[in-house]
């Protein structure tokens, strides 16, 4: 009786300790390893960050406010943030990121798992839930990026309409040696371009732009010019291919899934609207007033949609 309750105590202790405090692991996979960063309780949900350039830091710390429902799992994909090491850009492709979430589920020792993924991360989690939907709990899609090629060619009609005269200056930034360098002050000055009509509101983009560069000089010029070579093959398997459409084969999808979107991002809703669709249990929720980055922009009412969804009180 009284071992029973010291290891319940134990537990409790380990538990509420993780709940607080991130704890940061490796899974290794040959010479190479990706990072993995837990934080929370409850409900286990792999984190899919977007980009594909990034890594899971611009997430922070924003995302950890559902740490007290859920076990947030972010992972740096391959190649990308710290889990860059010994990758050659060359060798990552759509398939081995997909194997690599199945790498992260098995650390995890659970059957199935919930996905939630952004904006980039959207196309990895519906690509790893066409291939694993017997693995997949969940799938929450915020901000979603384009599923076709078809919805990329819309939304660059739209942004070009939103960058306005900008976008003379961001191509001018892309053609400088500094920028093709990786330089970080370069970077951060092409995405505060890039990202100013996603937002709904100053102090966001302000805050949002804040953590990037901390993430930008973190990595360094070789970190981001690896990164970027790493999206570069991402696009060949995916958006440079001219028939690329998720939407048919989603139809036959029958998870659970939560689709968010902002009335001021910069991908248009008809994007969302699209995926939310063709899911035949899906649920689309527009928050108002919100833009790309909804954990971020619209803490409230992301939660409050992510409770619902999850039968949470």
């Amino acid at each position: 009786m009284k071992f029973g309750f010291l290891l319940a105590t134990l537990l409790a202790f380990v538990l509420t300790t993780m709940q607080i405090n991130p704890v940061e692991s490796r899974i290794r996979d040959g010479s190479t390893s990706l990072y993995v960063r837990e934080i929370g309780n409850g409900q286990p949900v792999i984190v899919l960050h977007g980009g594909p350039d990034f890594d899971h830091s611009y997430l922070l710390p924003d995302l950890d406010r559902l740490k007290d429902a859920f076990h947030l799992v972010y992972y740096d994909q391959r190649g990308r943030g710290k889990s860059a090491d010994n990758v050659r850009p060359e060798d990552v492709t759509l398939m081995s990121d997909l194997d690599d979430i199945d790498r992260v589920r098995q650390h995890l020792r659970l059957n199935k798992v919930a996905l939630l993924g952004h904006s980039w991360g959207t196309v990895l989690a519906l690509e790893y839930a066409l291939r694993h939907p017997t693995h997949v709990s969940h799938l929450v899609l915020m901000n979603p990026a384009p599923p076709s090629t078809a919805d990329l060619a819309n939304f660059r009609k739209v942004y070009l309409v939103k960058i306005g005269d900008e976008m003379e200056r961001q191509r001018q930034i892309l053609a400088s040696p500094e920028y093709k360098a990786g330089d970080p002050t370069a970077v951060i000055s092409r995405y505060r371009i890039h990202f100013k009509p996603s937002l709904a509101r100053a102090a966001d983009y302000e805050r949002l732009m804040a953590v990037m560069e901390a993430a930008f000089k973190s990595q360094g010029n070789a970190g981001i010019v690896k990164a970027r070579a790493v999206e570069d093959r991402l696009m060949l398997d995916t958006w440079q291919v001219n028939t690329y459409d998720l939407i048919p084969r989603i139809r036959s999808l029958r998870i659970p899934t939560l689709v968010i979107a902002g009335d001021h991002d910069f991908f248009p809703l008809e994007i969302a609207d699209h995926i939310a669709k063709a899911l035949p249990n899906a649920k689309l929720v527009t928050m108002k007033n919100c833009g790309h980055f909804a954990y971020l922009e619209c803490p409230n009412d992301f939660r409050s949609a992510l409770n619902d969804f999850f039968k949470l009180r």
